[in-house]
């Protein structure tokens, strides 16, 4: 049982008069057995909702009632506002600024210092060290777009750095392994589309408004997909790029080799983003096995340095 959920369905109750189990279910993607789960630990936990069947009927809470602060714990109190604290450092909004103030509201001044040291013990920073600077500004235009249902249109740099005109109906916003995506029916592949926000130029929000068609989710989940397609490589790395190693695998994968190299099981696929991974290592890393991944490297390697050949003959 989620708590963000709980405490969710607890705001939207004090902010509506009545609202169904279907629509709950909906809104959160669960099913209303699990809302009917829900509202039972919301009564027991003290807030008194009550149930009208019939038509125009749904879950209310009692109008005598009034909240006390008491209901929500220290811990529930740290994670809301830790939440909320890290999604405002991208995205900017008066709803963001009033979540925060009602959730603040609810904090007992005995207990401010303590949920305060509760929240800084843990820190979500969702911006980048470096890297594009319309990022902030498009997710912007995008969260706009998404609230008055208005259509966006930008370029786009596809595989192989192929540039596109699209035209999008917005429905979704995405961060997945620290990048944001745009979830959107795509008018020139008529189907949905998952977008990632550095490979946008020229972002706008058109004054045209589309009806909203039956919402289809982004598939963001390939371990099973991932298992299928992943071998296993044996590489031989220099200590010195063990830490950047350590972001596609894990220490169990690591043997020592002397004193300065490891060798390693490194998870690969055969395709041009994992190749790139290898060579980014440089000369600090040299594949093993199997041999055919090995010569592909040597090929990519001697092109690269055909590259710089050429340059080399042009200046003479």
């Amino acid at each position: 049982m989620k708590v963000d959920r709980l405490v969710s369905i607890i705001m939207i109750l004090l902010d509506k008069k009545r609202i169904g189990a279907k629509e709950l279910a909906n809104m959160f993607e669960v099913s209303p057995r699990t809302i009917y789960r829900d509202i039972d630990a919301i009564n027991m936990a003290g807030i008194p909702v009550r149930s009208t069947s019939g038509v125009g009927g749904g879950f209310e809470i009692m109008q005598e009632y009034k909240i006390d602060n008491k209901v929500f714990s220290t811990s529930d109190l740290s994670v809301l506002l830790m939440g909320l604290s890290s999604l405002s450092n991208m995205v900017r909004g008066d709803e963001l600024v009033h979540a925060l103030a009602k959730v603040k509201s609810f904090i007992p001044a005995d207990r401010a210092k303590e949920i305060e040291l509760k929240v800084n013990q843990i820190c979500i920073d969702l911006s980048p060290w470096i890297g594009n600077s319309n990022m902030k500004p498009y997710l912007e235009i995008i969260k706009s777009a998404l609230q008055e249902y208005k259509l966006l249109t930008f370029e786009y740099i596809a595989h192989h750095g192929n540039k596109t005109t699209r035209t999008v109906e917005p429905y979704q916003l995405v961060l997945k392994s620290s990048h944001w995506y745009l979830q959107g029916y795509c008018y020139k592949r008529n189907d949905f589309r998952l977008f990632r926000l550095s490979r946008m130029s020229n972002l706008q929000m058109q004054e045209e408004i589309f009806a909203p068609r039956e919402y289809q989710k982004p598939q963001l989940d390939f371990d099973d997909i991932w298992e299928t397609m992943q071998t296993r490589i044996k590489i031989r790395i220099h200590k010195s790029v063990m830490d950047r190693v350590l972001d596609f695998c894990t220490y169990e994968d690591f043997s020592s080799d002397g004193n300065e190299y490891y060798i390693v099981n490194f998870p690969f696929v055969e395709n041009e983003y994992h190749y790139d991974i290898l060579l980014s290592f440089g000369n600090k890393c040299e594949c093993l096995e199997p041999l055919h991944i090995r010569a592909e490297i040597k090929r990519r390697i001697y092109d690269i340095a055909a590259i710089y050949g050429s340059m080399e003959a042009v200046k003479e």
